[in-house]
């Protein structure tokens, strides 16, 4: 919260009740002063006396701070989305959006997972490792505490520390459906379809990194033929369920280059 906006809500809220600084000063035994600060927006109140701001104006801690976690959360939303194009084309802007986002918004989940995806893990483990586990630990969405713990074990990878990599891996659930797949079997009309092409589109990509997986291992065994026999088949899949759009063109390009 910066510190405007909590001095902000301790003006309107001392007009509102008609009194003066120094009356407010009195009754929580501060100087004059030092409301003045706060409600300028030069200084924060002791944390330890906020509570006791809060019961003077007969407010609860969530309205002294004007705090609304889903209007965090939607601008978190916003954030992300101006910040999703720049993975690929200047992650580093990105980065430095979220990490301007996450001083206002401090420890936002949202925020903390995005920033997952603009940080190259082969040159900044460390960040990444720190990064994902602060993500763990400001979350209860399970979704997103699971991206955290892939990320975190591609970190240890990157740094060679395959048993702490494994133990990343090892917390994330094994599932053999997914709310999508379920939703198409269980809804109707359009719902069900809508359901049905999202989880398509993610079985499709999914499908074309493991053969990509398998193609890796079997270079690794010299069995270069048949590494570029797995990537042709991705190849086929993407033509035969017509992918379009620039995110499927990328899969295509490289399967292409790959299987030449």
């Amino acid at each position: 919260m910066e510190n405007v906006n909590l001095g902000s809500k301790i003006r309107e809220l001392r007009k509102k009740k008609g009194i003066t600084q120094d009356t407010l000063a009195n009754a929580l035994s501060v100087s004059p002063q030092a409301v003045s600060k706060w409600e300028n927006g030069i200084a924060l109140p002791d944390i330890a006396l906020t509570p006791a701001i809060a019961s003077y104006f007969g407010v609860t801690m969530d309205e002294l701070f004007e705090f609304d976690i889903r209007k965090s959360r939607e601008k978190a939303l916003e954030i992300v989305k101006e910040t999703w194009p720049l993975r690929e084309s200047d992650p580093e802007k990105g980065k430095k959006i979220i990490y301007e986002a996450l001083r206002q918004y401090p420890e936002n989940d949202i925020l903390l997972q995005n920033l997952l995806y603009l940080i190259d893990c082969n040159n900044l483990a460390d960040e990444m490792i720190d990064i994902a586990l602060r993500t763990m630990s400001a979350t209860e969405d399970n979704s997103i505490k699971y991206d955290a713990l892939r990320f975190l074990a591609y970190a240890y990878k990157a740094k060679g520390d395959l048993e702490n990599a494994k133990a990343a891996l090892e917390q994330i659930p094994e599932l053999y459906f997914t709310r999508l797949s379920e939703m198409s079997f269980v809804l109707t009309g359009e719902e069900k379809r809508n359901a049905a092409e999202k989880q398509r589109g993610i079985s499709i990509e999914i499908l074309c990194e493991m053969q990509e997986r398998i193609a890796e291992d079997m270079i690794e065994k010299g069995q270069i033929t048949e590494a570029k026999k797995e990537r042709e088949k991705a190849l086929k899949l993407l033509d035969l369920f017509e992918a379009e759009g620039e995110y499927w063109d990328s899969y295509k390009k490289y399967f292409a280059e790959k299987s030449r």
